[in-house]
């Protein structure tokens, strides 16, 4: 897995390069957003994996998006879970440049992820690769009306995520953390066209650990967006820079009746 950011990387340069026939039109909106996810225990090597997001702009002032993922997990190794599941997906018309107009256009994907978990001394790490398969509603009557057709498109995920411990060699309870990850978005397939390049998010901050079933986050978040289509009027791409605040509430349950 240690040469796939090089590979991702060099997809990503070649597809901004392509994108300079026509000079870019940038979209800044300001981010609110605020996650619960946890991971509940079934079994000794089987989770299941709840999660909800809230995305706003204008920090919380307008709807973004909205977010429901449930999922199923299975830890092959110390160091390497797979998992699964399904999520829906809401947008909302927000931006200088929308996407979406009218009504909220909903998504519906499946998404199967493997996971490697690693240390470096005091700091713990993981990589993620996710494969998304999305169903995209398109709504008739310029977006008032109801959805007429759903667009079929693939996705490829890869997060490199770390947690450093400020008050001793690892996290415990009690205690504070840093928190990064940087994900790259990669879209493909027939259906996706110019829009290889999806997005990239990159985020810091700090955590608190209350216990290993309770954790909260507070971390700057950074995204870039390249929108699917120009924009109808100039022709010109659309990259959305967006910056602002992830608030992270993680709480897990142990169904096994264990401690």
């Amino acid at each position: 897995m240690g040469r796939l950011p090089l590979v991702l990387g060099l997809c990503l340069g070649a597809t901004t390069g392509f994108g300079q026939a026509l000079p870019r039109l940038l979209d800044h909106n300001t981010l609110g957003w605020m996650v619960y996810s946890g991971d509940h225990k079934l079994s000794e090597k089987w989770t299941l994996h709840t999660e909800y997001q809230l995305r706003r702009v204008k920090l919380l002032g307008a709807q973004q998006q909205h977010l429901a993922r449930l999922g199923l997990g299975r830890q092959l190794t110390d160091r390497v879970q797979v998992s699964g599941g399904y999520t829906y997906f809401q947008t909302h018309e927000y931006g200088g440049y929308p996407t979406v107009t009218g009504r909220p256009q909903p998504e519906h994907r499946l998404y199967q992820d493997v996971e490697l978990s690693d240390a470096v001394g005091r700091l713990q790490f993981s990589q993620r690769l996710r494969l998304e398969q999305r169903w995209l509603g398109q709504r008739a009557d310029e977006g008032t009306g109801n959805v007429q057709d759903w667009e079929y498109q693939h996705r490829i995920r890869y997060q490199l995520e770390g947690s450093f411990p400020l008050q001793g060699p690892t996290i415990d309870d009690g205690e504070w953390y840093l928190t990064a990850f940087d994900e790259l978005f990669i879209g493909f397939g027939r259906n996706v066209g110019n829009n290889v390049f999806n997005q990239n998010r990159l985020s810091s901050g700090v955590g608190y650990q209350f216990s290993d079933h309770a954790k909260i986050e507070l971390n700057y978040l950074n995204q870039v967006t390249q929108h699917p289509e120009p924009d109808p009027v100039s022709g010109r791409p659309v990259f959305e820079i967006n910056n602002g605040f992830r608030l992270n509430i993680l709480y897990d349950l142990d169904f096994t009746g264990g401690e």
